[in-house]
């Protein structure tokens, strides 16, 4: 069976990029700032995101936090949010306090769905009025953690961090299956296992892809697909075990075996 082939980031191409996170930082204790790679920082072939979902989301400062101003916040329509520049923003990393807009954010987590809103990068507006005040600080931003009411699926958090050019972000991508109409198991009658339906990557801020295909096309009974074998751009550097499986065809359901009685 053809499998694809992920290829990993080398460490001599890690020194190129400013890490992100603590975790980075650990395997590159002196990361220089140099936006220089041996990779061209182009998409090439693999997904990109789609021009269409493009958006500024405007946000202005905010001055305190606590529940009782976020609930304040969130009854005119703002949500209150976080930008920094390390992903424990807990330990500075020019942390800002904002709020961004209610309707913008539904209307872009609906557009997108919760886990294609968190891997995609967006410029970032705070001003000290919505659309219309002084600039205070533009900024491309990845959304890194979105917080939803579990009844309404309001947004009630975001929390952002900048993406420069030279910053290496980790993504939790979204899995796209694809080739489901030819996958020999399938057509077989057995069932598709969905194991994983992201996966975490370390990202050039330039090269961060909105999902992976995941080819099932040659997928038989009792086969599966891990980590290993996803098909992504070579800047990017897997975080987690590449013999993690993503998915698994499997024998027929109890409920269909059932059927056929």
């Amino acid at each position: 069976m053809a499998m694809l082939i992920h290829r990993t980031l080398s460490n001599k191409t890690l020194h190129h990029f400013r890490f992100f996170s603590q975790a980075a930082l650990a395997l590159d204790p002196s990361p220089s700032t140099s936006p220089s790679s041996p990779f061209p920082l182009t998409y090439g072939d693999f997904p990109k995101p789609d021009p269409k979902y493009d958006e500024t989301i405007l946000a202005i400062p905010r001055a305190a936090s606590g529940k009782s101003t976020a609930a304040k916040g969130r009854k005119v329509g703002r949500v209150p949010s976080i930008v920094f520049e390390q992903e424990d923003g807990q330990h500075g990393g020019n942390k800002r306090l904002i709020s961004v807009q209610t309707n913008q954010i539904r209307k872009l987590v609906k557009h997108l769905g919760q886990s294609f809103f968190l891997s995609r990068l967006f410029d970032l507006e705070v001003r000290s009025d919505f659309g219309t005040g002084d600039l205070i600080e533009k900024v491309r931003v990845l959304p890194r953690l979105l917080h939803l009411h579990a009844g309404t699926d309001a947004p009630l958090n975001v929390t952002f961090i900048r993406a420069p050019s030279d910053a290496l972000l980790k993504v939790d991508v979204p899995l796209v299956f694809r080739g489901e109409d030819v996958c020999p198991g399938l057509r077989k009658g057995l069932y598709l296992n969905t194991i994983k339906r992201t996966v975490k990557f370390l990202c050039p801020a330039d090269i961060v892809p909105p999902y992976i295909d995941v080819d099932l096309s040659e997928l038989d009974g009792g086969q599966k697909l891990v980590m290993g074998d996803l098909k992504v751009h070579p800047a990017l550097k897997l975080i987690q075990s590449e013999d993690e499986p993503v998915c698994k065809i499997m024998g027929a359901r109890v409920s269909d075996q059932q059927k056929k009685k």
